[in-house]
């Protein structure tokens, strides 16, 4: 289930992968466009043309495949990893904007902005299975590692909404702050971390009851606080620590998941959105929508180790084969 938690949102991560090279697949919604990016030694290895508008993507179960939030199209684009072209297409409700992974790795699930929905769509049919009725504008997706449950946020009506994925009826509704973006379940998927990027708050869920634990808020010296926007959440393999992206403040916040204190900032690129681990984690990847590039850090020393122009306006990122 590793690989799997962690297909939403724009960003995904398989399982180690020892020593083999790894890419780094990104996102760019202004060029329409897949950047392919090796992550050793971080240089541009393509770029890819895509449809219009590609924001959340998320890696297929066999690491062959990266589908694509083609938002503009109204549909999702199979990109096959070994060509580096497009295959097919999936249906999608309107304006779809992120994306997750179910347990199995047979169905996807679709946030579509304009409709108030999630589609459930079957990539080995490629058909759609049904449409949830959630909130109004639907974005984050976030599926837990033992397969129950799928956690969508809706920007407008600021909840977090609980799909029971064995019957994929809504059975839960959490209140948080103001236009949340992410959803991240913790590795034993009892918390579920929802950001909420103009209340500027990330929201710990307790899974087993539905209620927020603890709702963590952030501070930078001299920064303004309606620029701290929190977005984009990564949370380690061991659980202890959690990255999360911060908008216009062109920060990564490092947050003890134990205490929930902050332990520090990392300032990479501006408007940073969306994050991913390498496969072993000794680096992370940030997109960063308004510098154009992709910022890598150093997980172990916490340190930004230099920046790579990925594009205009990039958004998701993936790492995989």
């Amino acid at each position: 289930m590793h690989h799997l938690r962690t297909a939403l949102l724009g960003v995904c991560l398989l399982s180690p992968l020892g020593a083999h090279a790894y890419s780094v697949y990104v996102s760019s919604e202004k060029d329409n466009s897949i950047t392919v990016v090796d992550g050793e030694t971080l240089e541009v290895r393509q770029v890819v043309p895509v449809g219009q508008r590609p924001r959340g993507i998320a890696l297929s179960k066999d690491g062959e495949s990266l589908y694509v939030c083609t938002s503009d199209e109204d549909h999702i684009e199979v990109l096959d990893l070994k060509s580096l072209k497009v295959d097919h297409t999936l249906p999608s409700g309107p304006d779809p904007e992120l994306l997750a992974l179910g347990p199995q790795g047979r169905f996807l699930y679709v946030a579509n902005e304009d409709d108030n929905m999630v589609t459930v769509v079957d990539v080995d049919k490629r058909t759609k299975v049904i449409e949830i009725q959630v909130g109004v504008e639907p974005e984050g997706m976030g599926v837990s590692p033992d397969g129950k449950w799928l956690v969508n946020t809706s920007e407008t009506t600021n909840m977090a909404h609980f799909i029971d994925l064995s019957t994929h009826e809504v059975v839960g509704n959490v209140l948080v702050d103001q236009r949340p973006r992410v959803a991240q379940f913790t590795p034993d998927s009892r918390q579920v971390w929802v950001s909420s990027e103009i209340g500027g708050t990330v929201s710990v869920i307790d899974v087993a009851k539905r209620e927020k634990v603890h709702v963590i808020t952030f501070a930078i010296p001299g920064m303004r606080k309606e620029l701290i926007q929190p977005v984009g959440i990564r949370i380690t393999d061991d659980g202890s620590r959690a990255f999360i992206a911060l908008g216009p403040a062109a920060r990564v916040a490092v947050v003890d998941t134990k205490t929930f204190e902050v332990e520090k900032y990392l300032l990479v690129g501006q408007r940073v959105w969306n994050l991913a681990f390498a496969p072993d984690q000794s680096r992370m990847f940030t997109t960063n929508g308004v510098s154009n590039d992709m910022s890598v850090v150093d997980m172990e020393r916490l340190k930004v180790l230099k920046s790579i122009p990925v594009g205009r306006l990039p958004w998701g990122v993936v790492v995989g084969p």
